[in-house]
């Protein structure tokens, strides 16, 4: 049942990571499915474990730390920012802010 939850959390990240990009969309579906093929018929409690706690890091690493970036140009790129990377932005400040 954790394995399928991973498998389906994958597959959601990947679609909002590599959204419109037909190339990447594929590639990542198919290493996916790939890995949980080649795995499926496992029966070490240990290493089932073990291979969710990694497809849950990959999920994690897709989110948080994948930026999907567009050529516009010779020398151009276009930076596309999921709203889930968006993060409060605040000024630098050399002065450390004040306790109230």
């Amino acid at each position: 049942m954790q394995a399928l939850s991973v498998f389906k959390s994958l597959h959601r990240t990947r679609m909002a990571v590599f959204r419109d990009d037909d190339r990447a969309l594929t590639a990542a579906r198919f290493k996916i499915n790939e890995e949980f093929r080649k795995n499926k018929n496992e029966t070490s409690e240990e290493n089932i474990q073990k291979m969710i706690k990694m497809g849950t890091d990959v999920e994690a690493v897709l989110r948080q730390a994948v930026l999907q970036v567009e050529h516009v140009g010779e020398e151009k790129l276009l930076l596309r920012p999921r709203e889930s990377l968006m993060l409060e932005n605040v000024p630098y400040c050399d002065e450390p802010r004040k306790k109230s």
